[in-house]
């Protein structure tokens, strides 16, 4: 049916019609009806259609580098975050140039549903678009319906006669295409950004005369091709920052279709506020505010004696709260540590909640139990892997100011300046990472109509590893090799261990293999196996081959048309070369440790591989090793907690898994922690410390399980012991005993 409708021109009418559903926006007046976002419910099989369209027409799109490097909304490896990034770096170096920064931030009246049909199409004509693809997205834009729904009711239809459909797969690219040109219409000395149809310019420079020329020819050629492709500028959303540490200087005076362009003291930026002086003070303000507001929901479900359990307390926690803090730390982590300070707050009463911790736990304490580390140690991991991720695609518009590192005397000759992104990154990043390398993604590798010819063969059917002996095993494999005798045997494995990362492959009595970078994974060392079994069978020229792994992800992955690691589309793209050659070359899997020569050879070469192998590192391993560093950070301080009452319990930091109700979750929580109502409540009150009624001693939680002599008999009637520590009973492995003895010694209910 798709490929009918792709060659006859013809579009089903009913794709065309669409269900609106208003949804009113907060804080805004309902009975304007300006102030609802409009949801559109249309076709699932036109939207698959779309998806299908879609993924092909943005591959030639990015492949040909039609769209401007500047444009980051709806592309892979690209975000908000880029942007927000940008302009922070910008004013970084204008505060240290002592340089004024001037920046407007523009906004389109109606975008989508204003968007010039005609335009899209002599936009696709002059990219040189032919053919089925044109005529397509013309039938698809033309006599678009529409219906809103009202409770139960559906006023009229109404016929759509301008812009980009709501709801549709295709719509957000073929918008991209409609918006691309205005980025080429401003002057290179003008910074500009654009993510869909939030676009950003700014200028920087000492003298504000200059800054005003180019800013005002800027502005007047954006507003001449908006009003040549259809688009208008709204003149009172559209708001102008004059970035500057000393506020004697007066704001530029700009002016937009002969409209003054008004300057506030800050502006809300792809969901960051930005202020004057770049202090962020006004959005950590705002953040904290949400924060507290979304807080109540934890209260709501936290109730410490029927409350929901704690994974789904920490699921709400991580996807409504710590989702906001998470958005944009990268750029607003740049703020004073004091200020920073105020979402502390935030962070350590959604612990308590989620936890059921007593006011007075400490936070060392609180951390270590939810097993959530600070925000500070999150901004850096975050930050981490953001900058990381942005070395990992060559085309990315910030890849050379990250790399370009000639501020950085500047910036330590003047400590009151705060350095922009890429220079902080290089001031926290450990010793281990220095020097390495991260493996580039090309996200225009294979056409997404270009069939994947990889598959393999499990020649052992339903026997599983675990369930089948190994003689078995052995002999469907010798079976196996009967039957593929003219395919030569190539062996490959990977291996990693704490201190050692390799790879090899076996193949007619000789044996190659290579040590990889510490932060290589095991997937990774499978992979870097058969490329390098791929080249051998390319030098010797081996006409007929048969490569052997014990790893099925890697051959999943191999299968798989989705992939994006680059190091797949390495294998894959060397792969047809050998087929283009003439050699057929075929992938089987074989279980690991069953006695298999090859195998086992390939296996114990990869763990005594010497020979260093210089290569670039994958994103996602270096991600993972970040991770693993951040985490190691952590492990380090809460390693200084020595007088910490969990320290003894919880000595290595680690998620522990708890499947209790929320009482004796709660109960157990406060007794790991050591700080509970019975014990530390004359905190809150200013009293002396509670005393133990049988033999006088400070009441502590120790006291009570371990200690007082009174209650000897039930200790040991309970755990068969009364000489053990306190791990002993709230590890990781909680005692089945350890509520009874607490409701028979009268204490389960004042914890």
């Amino acid at each position: 049916m798709f490929n009918r409708i792709w060659k006859e021109h013809v579009f089903p009418d009913c794709w065309k019609h669409a269900f609106i559903i208003p949804i009113p926006k907060p804080g805004k007046d309902p009975q304007d009806p300006l102030n609802y976002r409009p949801i559109a419910l249309t076709s699932c099989m036109c939207k698959l259609f779309e998806r299908i369209v879609n993924v092909r027409l943005v591959h030639i799109l990015e492949k040909n580098e039609y769209i401007s490097p500047f444009q980051s909304g709806f592309r892979k490896s690209r975000s908000t975050i880029d942007n927000l990034i940008s302009l922070e770096t910008d004013i970084r170096v204008a505060f240290l140039k002592r340089n004024h920064l001037v920046s407007i931030f523009f906004d389109i009246y109606k975008a989508y549903d204003r968007t010039w049909r005609y335009g899209i199409m002599k936009n696709l004509y002059d990219l040189g678009f032919r053919g089925n693809l044109p005529i397509f997205v013309q039938n698809f834009l033309k006599q678009r319906f529409f219906r809103v729904r009202l409770g139960n009711t559906f006023p009229n239809i109404f016929c759509q006669e301008e812009g980009v459909p709501q709801g549709c797969v295709l719509s957000v690219t073929l918008f991209v295409l409609a918006i691309n040109p205005i980025l080429s219409v401003i002057p290179q000395t003008v910074q500009k950004n654009l993510y869909v149809d939030d676009l950003h310019i700014s200028c920087y420079a000492r003298n504000m005369q200059l800054i005003e020329r180019q800013l005002q020819t800027a502005i007047n050629n954006i507003v001449e091709w908006s009003n040549k492709s259809g688009f208008t500028i709204s003149a009172q959303k559209t708001i102008g920052i004059h970035f500057c540490k000393r506020p004697l200087h007066p704001d530029p005076e700009l002016f937009l279709s002969g409209v003054p362009i008004r300057f506030q003291d800050n502006y809300k930026f792809l969901g960051i506020v930005f202020d004057k002086r770049l202090t962020f003070l006004p959005h950590i303000a705002s953040l904290r505010k949400r924060c507290l507001r979304s807080l109540n929901i934890l209260r709501t479900l936290s109730n410490t004696s029927w409350g929901a359990d704690r994974s789904c307390l920490l699921r709400v926690y991580r996807s409504i709260i710590r989702s906001m803090i998470d958005y944009g730390s990268v750029v607003y982590g740049s703020a004073r540590p004091s200020y920073l300070k105020r979402l502390d707050y935030v962070h350590h009463q959604a612990l308590r909640l989620y936890l059921g911790a007593f006011q007075t736990s400490p936070i060392p304490s609180l951390y270590a139990e939810a097993f959530e580390p600070s925000l500070s140690s999150r901004r850096d991991k975050l930050s981490l892997s953001y900058y990381f991720r942005i070395l990992s695609n060559d085309k990315h518009p910030l890849r050379g100011t990250l790399l370009n590192g000639n501020n950085n005397r500047h910036f330590n000759s003047r400590p009151s300046c705060i350095p922009h992104f890429g220079l902080r990154m290089r001031n926290i990043l450990p010793d281990t990472f220095h020097g390495v390398k991260v493996h580039t993604t090309d996200f225009c590798g294979h056409p997404p109509w270009m069939e994947n010819s990889i598959s393999y063969i499990n020649p052992f059917g339903n026997f599983t590893k675990s369930d089948s002996n190994n003689s078995v095993l052995i002999s469907l494999f010798n079976q196996h090799r009967q039957f593929y005798q003219s395919y030569q045997p190539v062996f490959t494995d990977g291996s990693k261990s704490l201190n050692h990362v390799g790879c090899a492959f076996f193949t007619n009595g000789h044996i190659i293999s290579y040590k990889l970078h510490s932060f290589t994974s095991v997937f990774s060392s499978e992979i870097t196996a058969v490329y390098f079994a791929l080249k051998y069978i390319d030098e010797h020229e081996i006409r007929k081959s048969i490569l052997y792994t014990d790893s099925m992800s890697l051959l999943e992955s191999l299968r798989s048309s989705s992939t994006r690691n680059p190091l797949i589309k390495e294998v894959k793209d060397f792969y047809r070369h050998l087929l283009s050659k003439g050699a057929r070359i075929l992938f089987s899997w074989v279980p690991s440790h069953v006695g298999i020569t090859g195998n086992e050879l390939a296996d114990k070469s990869a763990k005594s591989a010497t020979e260093f192998l210089t290569r670039p590192i994958v994103y996602d391993d270096v991600r993972s090793a970040v991770n693993q560093w951040c985490h190691c950070q952590w492990q380090e301080k809460w390693n200084m907690e020595t007088n910490n009452k969990l320290h003894v319990i919880k000595p290595v930091l680690s998620y522990w898994v708890t499947k209790l109700n929320r009482r004796c979750d709660v109960v157990l929580t406060r007794l790991r922690i050591g700080h509970t109502r019975l014990t530390h409540k004359y905190l809150l009150s200013a009293e002396s410390p509670p005393t133990c009624s049988h033999c006088g001693d400070i009441l502590t939680v120790k006291h009570i399980l371990t200690d007082c002599v009174a209650v000897d008999r039930r200790r040991l009637r309970y755990f068969c012991s009364s000489s053990f520590d306190l791990s002993f009973l709230l590890g990781q492995i909680l005692h089945f005993n350890l509520f009874m003895y607490l409701k028979d010694i009268g204490v389960f209910h004042d914890i």
